[in-house]
């Protein structure tokens, strides 16, 4: 059974208690509680119905341990990519790339790659001109020598630039002159938000 030759290689400390729990594809508690009935039971105390079924689908423990073992003697330091493809085309393998992932994670031999972040949808620009206004401060070396903050007032709509100009330091009297530009040139607008990520003023 699937099972014992878990229990087996966790008594050996070949596999954690959560390596053993996924390879049989159950959780960390049950995985426990089948570890009890075993020792109390043996085989037979398996069979209680409460205690779930292991899964058929499972690899068996020594198909789980060939590519580890294969990893470890012959590709230590490839990554996924390029040990599954030797996996396939050299050893004849038969398993997913995924499964093979898992299982190199499973045995601690590649990293588990944070989770991407969710890429960030492109927000709908304002209805009309006029409504939303953002401003920003660019600090660079504009010309040689010389740092200046660029501060630059943009229409949300249409994407115009309202107001351009130097300062020595971006801050609310910059702003204010950029604002004053903007209300002179084209009158009175909605809102201002000085970044695109932190809120309207």
């Amino acid at each position: 059974m699937r099972f014992v030759e878990a229990y087996s290689y966790w008594k050996k400390r070949s596999f954690t208690q959560e390596e053993a729990a996924r390879l049989l594809g159950v959780s960390d508690r049950t995985f426990r509680r089948y570890i009890n009935r075993y020792e109390e039971k043996g085989i037979e105390g398996l069979y209680d119905k409460r205690l779930g079924k292991v899964s058929h689908r499972r690899a068996p423990v020594d198909e789980v341990l060939s590519p580890q073992d294969l990893y470890r003697k012959r590709y230590d330091g490839f990554n996924v990519k390029h040990f599954y493809s030797w996996y396939i085309k050299q050893h004849e393998g038969t398993r997913s790339y995924t499964w093979v992932k898992n299982t190199l994670q499973t045995g601690k031999l590649v990293p588990i790659g944070r989770k991407k972040g969710m890429h960030r949808k492109k927000r709908k620009r304002s209805a009309l001109e006029g409504m939303i206004l953002f401003q920003d401060g660019s600090t660079h070396e504009w010309v040689p020598g010389k740092i200046w903050d660029l501060i630059i007032t943009i229409d949300d709509a249409t994407g115009e630039h309202y107001s351009m100009f130097f300062v020595d330091e971006e801050g609310t009297p910059s702003s204010f002159s950029g604002v004053k530009e903007v209300i002179e040139k084209k009158g009175v607008f909605g809102y201002l938000s000085w970044s695109k990520e932190t809120g309207y003023l």
